[in-house]
């Protein structure tokens, strides 16, 4: 950008309101033909508004957002594939889905804490998709990295069971805290499968003890 191109856009925004904290300052427009909404980059998950870290950069607000067209989700099963807490029952802005295997569903936090950890590996946490699944994600408002796993720049990793040793749940429920695990029983830690960036105690988890063989243990 030209730097007179970027003092017109900072002048032009105070003049600007943001729909969503109603403060001047706002430097970022729906993009939609006829739409005039205006918001801050750092209101936008309140206002539920996407940005597409891509191209040409492009905006929306709510109403005008792009939204995953996939099949109602086969299984049962309402837990969040990265955090394992419970997720909507249905595609929503907070809760994202896999294109490809249409079953994954996850948190868009969730998922986009994992784009940055995962870097040049990201994939999808279930299917392990890449390509395909990382065109969805950019285009739903998932900001990617270039970068290598953030686990291999890591000196103190000796191997992945040491990838983590925190609970991640939103709600611990063991009495050491999150930093406490034990070798089996409901307090062993468990790590996500497909980047071992995150994990969470056994209670902890909404996964029923007979899928255990499906989650790594960190002790």
């Amino acid at each position: 950008f030209l730097v007179r191109d970027t003092r017109r856009i900072i002048r032009e925004a105070a003049k600007k309101i943001c729909f969503i904290c109603y403060k001047m300052g706002a430097s970022i427009t729906c993009c939609h033909t006829g739409c005039d909404r205006t918001f801050h980059l750092p209101c936008a998950p309140d206002g539920e508004c996407v940005t597409q870290y891509f191209g040409a950069y492009r905006s929306f607000c709510w109403e005008h957002r792009p939204q995953q067209a996939l099949q109602p989700r086969p299984s049962q099963d309402s837990t969040c594939s990265i955090c394992l807490d419970t997720v909507e029952d249905k595609i929503s802005y907070t809760t994202m889905g896999c294109p490809v295997c249409q079953d994954t569903r996850f948190h868009r936090q969730c998922i986009q804490r994992m784009a940055l950890h995962a870097g040049i590996a990201f994939r999808c946490p279930c299917c392990l998709n890449q390509e395909p699944f990382m065109i969805n994600m950019l285009f739903m408002g998932i900001r990617l990295s270039k970068s290598p796993p953030s686990w291999l720049s890591d000196p103190d990793i000796r191997s992945s069971r040491q990838r983590h040793s925190r609970n991640d749940a939103a709600t611990c429920l063991c009495p050491g805290g999150r930093e406490h695990t034990e070798a089996d029983g409901p307090w062993q830690r468990w790590l996500c499968d497909s980047c071992t960036a995150m994990g969470t105690h056994q209670r902890c988890s909404s996964l029923a003890n007979n899928t255990h063989s499906s989650k790594s243990s960190s002790s």
